[in-house]
């Protein structure tokens, strides 16, 4: 249970039996080799007691309300892509550009977000990134040029890729204790507006007359959640880098970060466990960001209508809600992570196999093994915070894992719009999916069992590692003071 004092911030006065003088829970230095107890800083925005609940709400909203933009500038284009090539005169080329940009700006923008962690407060950055996704999605509709079509649409990216990082280090820092529901939460908000905007596009464009109204609809999303985090980011005063992300040993809170130099620096890219998670990330969103481009087109040469097709795309992103929510509670509390992640492999080879032999016929059990294949997306998020002890791990490899992740995805939805360009079939496509596939396969396998970040990269934490389900309350032991020894 938690202490009191951890709510409230008020200096532990309780003692050790056989002691007189009182002591501050947060003074004396801690014995060598054992953790010590360090008083809770609430995080910036927030407060105590009521206020304090009333902050933590506001700022799950918040979150949540970030995670539903990131995927609507997306999946809201594989519906109207013809519509879009038609309109821009795009090439096949230029089209699978455009397919594979998402994965290209969540790589280059997101290997960058640490060095901006740095220097600017969570907070104001998300302010600053869902306004860059506003200004893109409105830009980008505007044009008539194909090119500024895809400059605008990268700045749009780019605002994404700088939540992308930031999420899973809010989630570790807001809610230690609540990661994996946290997690759920957010992931679902994520998948409902991927499954909304997919649905939604091509009857909006029709109302609207132009696809244009149905990839620049969404840009009001955007606003509404930049709108939410601007008081929060107002209220946070803290300077960058003054804090780690991290849970205190009681209750919710902020360690305090070491001198510049005085901690080892973590990277993720000189470690075994930093590539294999990349290569993990990669390979399923490899194959995500191929779906979510050229599905639709799959079924549309299958036989279905074009709001028929954006259906069934949108269906994959439906089912794969309570997925989306389940998967990051379920792995917090597995030992192994290797059912998960074989479970979805072999959902998703089903679904590769179907869509070939039955695309028509057997369209809605393809789209409900779709989704549960790419439970992987939730589960791999889930991972990043799972293989760290610390704030700092959490930091480092959520950005390695997803630059490099996404670097490898890039090649997803070119290689599939440039084969089905020249083969004129689907055969040749999904079986490229169906390699990356035995990849995310062997690289999950290899990471599922317990590891972490910090031990791979030698750089030993300052405080008692955490437990890989979040950090637990501290024990007091009868007879004992958990402050200094005597003599030390």
């Amino acid at each position: 249970m938690t202490p009191p004092t951890a709510l409230t911030g008020r200096p532990d006065t309780r003692t050790a039996p056989g002691s007189t003088v009182p002591r501050p829970a947060s003074s004396g230095p801690a014995a060598p080799g054992r953790s010590r107890s360090v008083q809770a800083t609430a995080p910036a925005g927030t407060a105590t007691g009521g206020a304090g609940r009333r902050g933590t709400v506001v700022v799950l909203i918040a979150m949540i309300l970030v995670a539903l933009n990131l995927r609507l500038a997306i999946t809201s284009l594989g519906p109207l892509l013809d519509e879009v090539r038609t309109g821009l005169a795009l090439s096949g080329l230029l089209a699978g550009v455009v397919t594979m940009l998402p994965a290209l700006a969540f790589a280059s923008v997101g290997a960058f977000t640490p060095w901006l962690v740095r220097r600017f407060s969570p907070p104001r950055l998300l302010v600053a990134s869902m306004a860059a996704l506003a200004a893109g999605q409105l830009l980008r509709v505007t044009t008539s040029s194909a090119w500024l079509f895809v400059a605008t649409s990268a700045l749009a990216l780019a605002g994404i890729a700088v939540a992308n990082v930031l999420l899973p280090m809010l989630v570790r820092q807001y809610f230690p204790h609540r990661a994996g529901l946290v997690t759920g939460a957010y992931m679902m908000s994520l998948t409902i507006g991927a499954s909304v905007s997919a649905g939604t596009a091509v009857p909006i464009a029709h109302a609207a007359g132009s696809w244009r109204a149905g990839l620049g609809f969404w840009a009001l999303i955007a606003v509404a959640a930049a709108a939410f985090w601007v008081p929060v980011a107002w209220r946070d005063q803290r300077r960058p880098a003054a804090t780690v992300v991290g849970a205190t040993k009681r209750g919710a809170g902020l360690r305090p970060l070491a001198r510049p130099g005085a901690t080892a620096v973590i990277r993720p890219g000189r470690t075994r466990l930093g590539w294999l998670m990349a290569g993990f990330f990669g390979a399923q969103s490899f194959g995500a960001y191929a779906q979510m481009g050229w599905l639709a087109q799959v079924f549309r040469d299958a036989g279905f209508r074009p709001e028929t097709a954006g259906l069934l795309l949108a269906g994959v992103t439906a089912v794969a809600v309570p997925i989306a929510l389940l998967m990051p509670t379920l792995a917090t509390r597995m030992s192994s992570l290797r059912p998960l992640v074989l479970g979805t492999a072999v959902a998703s080879a089903l679904s590769y196999v179907g869509l070939l032999w039955l695309p028509y016929e057997g369209a809605l059990a393809w789209m409900v093994l779709l989704a549960l294949g790419q439970g992987t997306f939730p589960l791999a998020l889930a991972m990043i915070g799972l293989r760290a002890r610390t704030g700092a791990g959490v930091v480092s490899l959520s950005a390695f894992t997803q630059s490099a992740g996404y670097l490898i995805a890039a090649l997803g939805p070119l290689s599939v719009g440039l084969l089905y360009e020249q083969t004129g079939g689907w055969l040749v496509p999904i079986g490229l999916l169906g390699v990356a596939l035995l990849v995310q396969t062997g690289t999950g396998w290899a990471i599922a069992r317990p590891r972490w970040i910090e031990d791979e990269a030698g750089t030993a934490p300052v405080s008692r590692p955490e437990p890989a389900g979040g950090p637990r309350p501290l024990r007091r032991r009868s007879g004992r003071s958990v402050g200094p020894r005597p003599g030390r």
